[in-house]
């Protein structure tokens, strides 16, 4: 996690984390039950941070989403969401004052610089419960209407650590919203 979230380089020849777990997607593509997804037919949405976006500053889904350009898992990388208010970062936040959907959905703007996509796929690096995710889907929703939406993360929590597999443990989950909270499955 921590690799990743500074996107640093691993390997030998070293190469980025985002780069690595580009190339290692689309090695074992055959085995991933969503590789429907990258076919390299969607755009590539990264999702913004929850500070304001800063000149220079490292934007990993951004890196992640061209990373998976390069190996031809998505057609292109549009970087069309941006943060209008921040927001409180998930990671340090006590899972009861964790930002919720709503409150993504209100601190994201969607810039119009992609013209009719025929499916979007958002990029994150670390999901937790997937407010950030589905504030960004809705987002881009009323932006794209009819445009199928999925996301993609890097990284997923796992609470219960019975539930632990594997490091590389790719699947197919479903973000829900029960009242103004967010819930992942798995």
């Amino acid at each position: 996690m921590y690799a990743l979230k500074s996107n640093s380089l691993m390997g030998d020849p070293p190469v980025s984390i985002s780069q690595l777990i580009a190339k290692r997607l689309k090695e074992g593509l055959d085995q991933i039950s969503f590789r429907d997804w990258l076919q390299g037919s969607a755009i590539a949405v990264p999702v913004p941070k929850s500070s304001l976006a800063k000149p220079g500053s490292l934007w990993v889904p951004l890196m992640l989403a061209e990373a998976m350009r390069e190996a031809g898992l998505v057609s292109d990388v549009v970087a069309c969401l941006k943060r209008k208010t921040p927001l409180k970062k998930s990671a340090t936040s006590a899972p009861g004052e964790r930002s919720t959907v709503f409150e993504h959905y209100d601190s994201i703007e969607v810039e119009k610089t992609l013209l009719a996509p025929s499916e979007i796929l958002l990029i994150d690096d670390i999901i937790t419960r997937g407010a950030t995710m589905l504030g960004c889907a809705n987002c881009l929703q009323e932006a794209f209407p009819g445009v199928p939406i999925r996301g993609f993360a890097a990284i997923r929590t796992i609470s219960n650590e019975e539930d632990f597999s594997s490091l590389l443990a790719p699947c197919l989950g479903k973000i829900s919203l029960r009242g103004d909270q967010s819930f992942r499955n798995p």
